[in-house]
């Protein structure tokens, strides 16, 4: 008899990896030329952390998206820098900036508890996994 080992998660988390829809092989940069916010995922037993660095933007210039087993992170704000009636300018700049990043989920997160919290300048986004996919403790066989 030969036993087969799987290996399955390793191959799980790589395939995490590769499925984000950009091509961020030494660019950080979007089609418009500006800079998008660099990314972190971690593993843990009991899901990932998509960690996104994005100072300077506020909670509610977030938006999040699941649609099936895609899930978007996407950014729009704009500034416009104010002048007081009295005052006379000769420039006034106006501001904006978006991005959008997509990631293709795993077969083994739990998609409807998805949650996510922006604080000092990082958008975490925690995915959890399904409670079978979860690392189970060794377990002893009893011998009859």
């Amino acid at each position: 008899m030969t036993l087969a080992k799987f290996n399955q998660l390793p191959s799980l988390f790589d395939q995490f990896f590769e499925h984000d829809l950009f091509d961020w092989s030494n660019k950080n940069f979007s089609s418009t030329n500006t800079t998008l916010p660099s990314v972190n995922i971690k593993e843990g037993n009991d899901g990932f952390e998509v960690e996104m660095a994005a100072p300077g933007l506020e909670k509610k210039d977030f938006n999040i998206e699941l649609n099936g087993d895609l899930l978007t992170i996407f950014s729009e704000k704009k500034i416009e820098n104010e002048t007081k009636e009295d005052e006379k300018y000769t420039k006034k700049e106006f501001s904006y900036q978006s991005f959008s990043r997509s990631f293709a989920l795993p077969n083994i997160t739990d998609n409807e508890k998805i949650s996510a919290e922006y604080d000092n300048g990082i958008l975490k986004v925690f995915i959890p996994k399904k409670e079978e996919a979860k690392p189970k403790p060794a377990k002893q066989i009893a011998i009859s």
